[in-house]
């Protein structure tokens, strides 16, 4: 079942556009890896300046650990696909095997 859902993917690319997509992803998470710090230092900034506190708060690294965790979940699935997918060679049918001995060889 699953050597057929392989052939399949394989050879319609949707498993490759799958994978590119999964890709573009992981790109997009770990670019918000460093991002999600300056969106989250920005909005404490903007906040304490309408409350008018004077309370210093340091830059929240911790807000790039969950784009961080996507990043690397998603690296480990899709690196699990291009193996499953594309570093195994597919399996020749037998019937095409079968079809090219049996064929009648010419008694000259």
């Amino acid at each position: 079942m699953l050597e057929g859902l392989r052939r399949a993917l394989v050879e319609s690319y949707v498993g490759a556009i799958s994978l590119g997509w999964m890709l573009a992803q992981i790109v997009t998470h770990f670019v918000g890896v460093f991002s999600a710090p300056v969106a989250a230092w920005v909005s404490q900034k903007t906040y304490r300046n309408i409350t008018n506190s004077s309370g210093s708060a340091g830059f929240p690294f911790d807000a790039a650990f969950p784009e961080l965790i996507r990043a690397f979940l998603l690296l480990l699935v899709w690196y699990v696909l291009i193996r499953w997918l594309y570093l195994k060679p597919l399996k020749i049918k037998s019937s095409d095997a079968a079809s090219t001995a049996e064929a009648p060889l010419s008694a000259d």
